[in-house]
């Protein structure tokens, strides 16, 4: 293990996201799930990068009476931002095809909020990366709806699937935040505890 800092602690993700499971894997980071069972709403007055930021410590919130002593927990939150305001989880398929309308042919914005609980430590980050979608047409949209479900994803997209492949022209920042977490900056976090 290369994070020997870490050797004998119990590290927790905080979250049933096959996405974030797949990216803490990536960092060789041992690791068990847990889910939390937090209603993600917020604040109105918050401004965007303030958003997943909050949800994120709700989420590690919810679940600090659970911890042990030696025990590591990861919690995040994504949001899209367009056109000053947030994107939400879509409600059902139409909801999930007038929101990839909407990001059709614009630059939005992915920011991820990240909170680490730990003996010693307790820290809220967030990371922001801009994409760019081509246009969308109605046809493709309809398909990657009916055939991906993405019911669960911000702004009704996981950039890792056919969308991601057909519609991102360009991003700014990092991929992986726009995937659900900004597993570069989380490495220094986990790397310094």
């Amino acid at each position: 293990m290369l994070l020997t800092n870490l050797a004998g602690r119990k590290i927790i993700l905080a979250s049933k996201s096959p996405r974030r499971m797949e990216l803490l894997k990536g960092l060789e980071v041992e690791f068990e799930v847990r889910g939390t069972d937090v209603e993600e709403i917020y604040p109105p007055a918050l401004h965007r990068e303030e958003v997943p930021r909050y949800l994120s410590r709700l989420k590690a919130e919810s679940l600090l009476s659970s911890l042990g002593y030696d025990d590591v927990l990861i919690t995040a939150d994504t949001i899209v931002y367009l056109d000053g305001k947030v994107v939400e989880k879509p409600l059902d398929e139409p909801d999930a095809e007038r929101m990839l309308s909407e990001l059709s042919n614009k630059k939005h914005t992915v920011i991820t909020g990240v909170t680490v609980v730990s003996r010693g430590r307790d820290l809220t980050f967030h990371d922001e990366s801009d994409v760019w979608f081509a246009e969308l047409k109605p046809e493709e949209i309809r398909h990657y709806v009916e055939r991906y479900k993405p019911l669960d994803k911000a702004g009704a997209y996981g950039v890792q699937d056919f969308i991601g492949y057909m519609g991102v022209e360009r991003i700014e920042g990092s991929y992986f935040n726009v995937m659900g977490l900004p597993v570069h900056r989380l490495w220094k976090v986990l790397r310094d505890i």
